[in-house]
């Protein structure tokens, strides 16, 4: 049977190209080297290399056994890390990618739980409401609201991402409260849009689903412009729930049209943790992802109704 640091030896050579290179990657004697990848085929009963006085290349048999080879030890090293991983506490920095207004409002707010509770890790947190690749900005972990884009990426779920129409109190008292989605036309709508022309507000209630086509004297591609605008008074809003939840729970917004809610759309799916596939997750990931999850699960506190 071939003995682990055969196998090294023989994966060693065959990628720095000599028997000496793969001595020194490995420390030890280039002799040493050579008897092991001879005790080696002598166990697999096939010749792996071609040895010349000038070079060293693989066999058809010695392609195809470093091909296996390569793999089996990659998967022993990758789950000894894993395993040891396990051991170690949480430590180092974790890179965090963030939209900016969840960012501002949960993600930030959070950190000094979890910090507290894994002292040697440190938060480098990116916002930005961009697209980013994690792979290319170095990115641990992500948090992301909404549509995912199909990726390599594991998708871990933190909680759903519902918009509800809310108005401050002041706005309610001088325009009425809508009872029915028909009543939204009379009002002063603020919408969110990237685009421009007409928009609809697409509710599902009692009466079925209605398309309401709303107007107001502010349209902007800026969530956080509307909820200010909102808690100002100017007219109603359809915002996600992690936005206005606390002004809600504070009386400072009302929900309106509870019987209502927003269709589904690839703005109300979830809001999601996303980190790299890889064959094993480290400590310092693992636990910032469980935290959220525990945080936000599973029921989040911005949906607690207003005491």
């Amino acid at each position: 049977m071939p003995t682990l640091n055969a196998l090294r030896c023989f994966t060693a050579t065959v990628e720095a190209g000599g028997f000496s290179a793969a001595g020194r990657n490995l420390g030890v004697a280039p002799s040493s080297v050579s008897r092991q990848i001879s005790a080696l085929e002598d166990s697999v009963g096939a010749q792996l290399l071609l040895r010349t006085t000038r070079k060293l290349s693989l066999t058809e048999a010695g392609r195809l056994y470093h091909q296996r080879v390569a793999h089996i030890l990659a998967d022993l090293d990758e789950a000894t890390t894993a395993v040891s991983d396990l051991e170690r506490a949480p430590r180092g920095v974790l890179h965090v990618n963030a939209p900016i207004a969840f960012g501002t409002r949960h993600i930030v707010p959070a950190t000094p739980a979890f910090l507290a509770r894994f002292p040697e890790v440190r938060i480098e947190l990116t916002l930005t409401d961009n697209f980013v690749d994690l792979l290319e900005v170095g990115a641990d972990v992500a948090v992301r609201v909404g549509e995912l884009e199909d990726s390599s990426l594991i998708a871990r779920r933190l909680a759903a991402n519902r918009r509800i129409l809310c108005a401050s109190p002041d706005y309610l008292a001088g325009a009425g409260t809508p009872d029915r989605s028909s009543d939204l036309i009379a009002h002063n709508c603020l919408v969110y849009t990237r685009h421009q022309g007409s928009v609809d507000w697409n509710l599902e209630g009692p009466d079925g689903p209605k398309e309401v086509r709303v107007t107001g004297s502010l349209r902007t591609n800026n969530t956080e412009a509307l909820h200010a605008a909102a808690l100002g008074g100017l007219g109603i809003v359809l915002l996600p729930s992690w936005l206005v939840g606390h002004e809600v729970q504070s009386g400072r917004l009302v929900q309106i049209l509870g019987h209502y809610r927003a269709s589904p759309s690839a703005l109300d799916t979830s809001i999601y943790a996303l980190y790299p596939a890889n064959r094993h997750l480290s400590s310092k990931v693992r636990a910032f992802v469980d935290f959220l999850v525990e945080r936000f699960s599973p029921a989040p506190y911005w949906e607690e109704a207003p005491g």
